[in-house]
């Protein structure tokens, strides 16, 4: 009988041919297969692969013959990656592969989540690593890959690396059986991405009970680089169908280095792909910057600025750096093609800068808003609403002028 599903087991077979072997042993007793895809360059391969290190070469345009003539770690690296990634993507097209598994430390690391990070999400990604407990940003960027730390090294059976192996191939095959999907969990609904930030969760709250009312399922975005970075590349993927971007502060750390810095795409892919979107400066009044327990940074003892936990403190940006961020915004907007509002909460764009809140400052609040009117392109309609960010009636007039959007 055919297994039910097959895990794909990325490795360097010549220096983790047991262990990779052993994985398949395992999966065969749970009842799933298994595909080696071999990313090693120079030794022999321990075990027999499914997809040979030169067949990942020809893949990526080059020859293992060619590449061996003068290897570098480097180029090694970008070509076995560019190759496994065109096979594994290939596969996942094609519905022959349901889940994958890399082994690696401080090499098959980098080199196996580069190519986790090329599939779709959703799609079961588990990284044994023997750097799996330090920082893993680098590895996992924006995709959902799993970090198991495989505690020892990948270098040989014993007792513990065969208790680790062995629960990286019972979790890949249980997420291979899980039944969902993210396109399919949402039926006919459309899909609306969301970004927060924790100033304004009561209002992405209010948000997503009166999107959830009229039909829609909303995915929601911590705005803190990686979240908006993510939502854009669900869009890229067609997962998301329309957007109400509450949180605009990954614009303002972006530019005045803060740590909720995205990068330079973001706020340009919904409105390029032609997706409604409604467009709030939430949380953009201020930055947030990581420092010492309760201690005002240098360069910000003169500003506004409140702690958001005694790590992150909160500068409020001064009026000329708010006319940055404005120009900022209307410039990303530039190549919105579909329909698009920006909505400005006159009373205040977070929870901090309402009347009352430690950041409130009207008169720069005035600036910024000037500069969002001035600098938004004209196929950017611009709606003044007298309330705060939270406020009832903002935000239900950003629900209601979205849900006009995506009906039309």
């Amino acid at each position: 009988m055919a297994a039910a599903r097959t895990i794909v087991v990325l490795a360097t077979l010549d220096t983790k041919g047991a262990e990779a072997d052993f994985i398949r042993e395992q999966l065969q007793t749970l009842g799933s297969g298994t595909l080696f895809i071999d990313i090693g360059v120079i030794g022999s391969p321990a075990i027999e692969p499914h997809l040979s290190r030169e067949q990942v070469a020809d893949a990526a345009g080059t020859s293992m013959e060619a590449l061996l003539a003068n290897p570098t770690r480097q180029e090694a690296s970008d070509i076995m990656v560019r190759g496994a990634s065109a096979l594994l993507q290939a596969l996942v097209a094609e519905g022959k592969v349901h889940g994958v598994i890399g082994l690696g430390g401080t090499q098959g690391t980098p080199n196996c989540t580069a190519i986790m990070r090329s599939l779709p999400y959703g799609f079961p990604k588990i990284m044994v690593s023997t750097i799996a407990s330090g920082d893993v940003g680098p590895f996992v960027d924006i995709k959902d890959v799993t970090m198991m730390f495989s505690v020892g090294d990948i270098l040989g059976l014993n007792p513990l690396t065969r208790q680790i192996l062995a629960n990286a191939a019972g979790a890949a095959h249980g997420m291979a059986a899980a039944h969902a999907s993210i396109k399919d969990a949402a039926g006919d609904r459309k899909v609306i991405g969301m970004t927060n930030l924790g100033v304004l969760t009561d209002g992405a709250m209010k948000a997503m009970a009166l999107l959830e009312q009229r039909g829609y399922e909303v995915i929601v975005f911590h705005a803190v680089g990686s979240g908006g970075r993510a939502m854009e590349q669900l869009i890229r993927e067609g997962v998301i169908h329309g957007v109400f971007d509450y949180a605009m502060g990954e614009i303002s750390d972006e530019l005045f280095d803060g740590l909720r810095a995205a990068d330079a795409h973001r706020l340009t892919v919904a409105g390029a792909r032609g997706l409604p979107q409604v467009i709030c400066p939430g949380g953009a009044e201020h930055i947030g910057l990581l420092v010492e327990p309760n201690v005002v940074p240098d360069g910000w003892t003169d500003s506004m600025h409140v702690f958001h936990n005694p790590v992150i403190f909160a500068p409020r940006l001064s009026p000329e750096q708010l006319e940055q961020v404005g120009a900022e915004i209307g410039s990303r907007l530039e190549s919105t093609t579909g329909p698009a509002v920006m909505m400005i909460p006159t009373r205040g764009v977070s929870r901090y800068s309402i009347k009352g809140g430690p950041l409130h400052d009207p008169a720069s609040d005035d600036r910024f808003f000037t500069s969002l009117r001035e600098h938004c392109p004209d196929q950017v309609e611009v709606v003044d609403v007298d309330a705060g960010v939270e406020d009832d009636a903002f935000v239900e007039a950003c629900v209601d002028r979205l849900d006009a959007m995506m009906r039309s």
